[in-house]
């Protein structure tokens, strides 16, 4: 099948909020750009390791149970960040995973941005069925 990862840029809604407010400079705002976030299908959410969410400046907003090959778990959940992935982009929360994990891109991303895995390429494509174009389905 193969590895498939992408470059995404994450960012600090907050932060960006108060730029657009005025009450902060851009260059003040926290973002973080990752050039190999690891794009997994097998994934629900979009999961950050907590060095990058405490980089961020994230929030605690609450916590979820969790199931991985370490078993049943609980995990924190952070937010907003927008995330942005070849220039396609979309505001969620996120999943604290341990810092010997990547930057997980799960399914529930990839369906906001209009992705699909090409894994003969090994890479993101636009989805076929909407001709490549981001498009939401309201149906």
């Amino acid at each position: 099948m193969g590895r498939v990862t992408t470059e995404a840029l994450i960012e600090n809604m907050k932060d960006a909020y108060a730029v657009e407010l005025g009450v902060m400079v851009l260059a003040d705002a926290r973002r973080v750009k990752v050039d190999d976030a690891l794009v997994d299908t097998g994934a629900t959410l979009l999961s950050l390791p907590k060095r990058l969410i405490k980089q961020l400046g994230l929030a605690r907003v609450g916590e979820k149970r969790v199931t991985s090959s370490a078993g049943v778990k609980t995990a924190g959940m952070y937010g907003p960040v927008r995330l942005t992935i070849l220039g396609r982009t979309c505001t969620m929360d996120v999943m604290e995973v341990p810092n010997s994990v990547s930057v997980l891109i799960g399914q529930i991303p990839l369906e906001h941005l209009d992705f699909v895995v090409d894994l003969r390429l090994r890479k993101l494509t636009g989805n076929p069925a909407h001709g490549g174009e981001h498009m939401y389905e309201l149906f």
